[in-house]
């Protein structure tokens, strides 16, 4: 990882209780992160609190550094730039917690643009529940007008809690979210063994509910994910379904709890001839309530199909080649 870099900014961002990093990791995705990026720049109500901003490149060959470089020269906070070449999202994320040193991290991924009250209205939350890890809405944006299926993209893609909030007894994904530092391992956060598949906070947000950290809602901190035409087609969610489910096989036995995954992969084998039965018939007459079906069945194999070379990317090494190597 190459050394973080703070840019010359108009303000300090010298680390004192209540100040907030905004966290946002990026991989080749030059438009997205300047909308990203702006929108943390524009966060309202958030009164005397420190706010910084990091972004972690995580291409080989820094190509994020100039624009990062360029709105830091005009921002009014601090933004620090980190390379981590080793590619993955894991390795992005936990070299991104080592530069900061503020009391809270706020993550926002690089297809994510947050509204003005989004930071202030975290930071809300989280002081009226006393919350170690706060979450909040996604709102999905097709850019595809005439994509096939979509209702079933946006929930694809959207994330959605209990209409007010509140105290959660479960957990959700590190995209939106507010994180208390010192509740974090000091080391390593996110693990690497899912630095291709996805899933890398899924063992730090279990570990922090196992541990009986406050989980919290937040309702009205909603940002929008925008969706290019290349993710809305049924040959990339259903792909990500797949990743998606090999999950719980998948940590059961990294764990060595075998009957723990064997029961996992014959629930997997059960949902996923069922309702590839019914998401079939439904996708043959034209119904678009096959994509859920079929959404679900991709979410049951993969359960009974989560080795190698079985396993799917969508990030590290996998990207990398998808994108074309520089």
């Amino acid at each position: 990882m190459d050394k973080a870099m703070p840019f010359p900014t108009d303000r300090a961002g010298a680390a004192v209780p209540g100040s907030v990093s905004v966290i946002i990791p990026t991989f080749r995705r030059p438009e997205g992160l300047d909308r990203a990026m702006a929108s943390v720049l524009i966060q309202t109500a958030v009164g005397d609190t420190p706010v910084s901003l990091i972004i972690c490149d995580n291409s080989p060959e820094a190509s994020a550094r100039t624009q990062v470089a360029a709105l830091a020269a005009i921002a009014p906070i601090a933004i620090t730039y980190v390379h981590e070449p080793r590619t993955g999202v894991a390795n992005a994320r936990n070299a991104a917690v080592e530069a900061s040193d503020a009391e809270f991290i706020a993550f926002l991924d690089d297809d994510e643009e947050a509204p003005a009250g989004w930071l202030s209205t975290l930071l809300r939350t989280q002081a009226e529940f006393g919350a170690d890890v706060v979450f909040g809405p996604v709102q999905a944006r097709l850019q595809d007008r005439d994509a096939a299926f979509p209702q079933y993209f946006e929930t694809f893609f959207s994330r959605t809690g209990p209409e007010q909030s509140q105290r959660l007894e479960a957990y959700y994904g590190c995209g939106n979210s507010l994180i208390r530092r010192s509740v974090m391992p000091k080391t390593k956060p996110f693990c690497t063994d899912h630095n291709e598949m996805g899933g890398e906070d899924d063992k730090l947000f279990g570990d922090l509910y196992r541990e009986g950290r406050v989980m919290a809602w937040s309702a009205e901190a909603t940002v929008f994910e925008d969706v290019p035409p290349s993710r809305s087609t049924l040959k990339y969610t259903l792909r990500r379904a797949f990743a998606y489910g090999q999950g719980p096989s998948f940590w059961a036995a990294l764990s060595h709890k075998p009957l723990t995954c064997a029961a996992w992969m014959v629930q997997g084998v059960v949902q996923g001839l069922l309702f590839s039965l019914i998401g079939g018939i439904l996708y043959m007459i034209g119904s678009r309530q096959s994509a859920p079906r079929l959404d679900k069945a991709m979410r049951g194999f993969d359960k009974a199909i989560w080795f190698p070379p079985f396993k799917i990317g969508f990030y590290g090494q996998a990207l990398l080649k998808n994108s074309g190597s520089h």
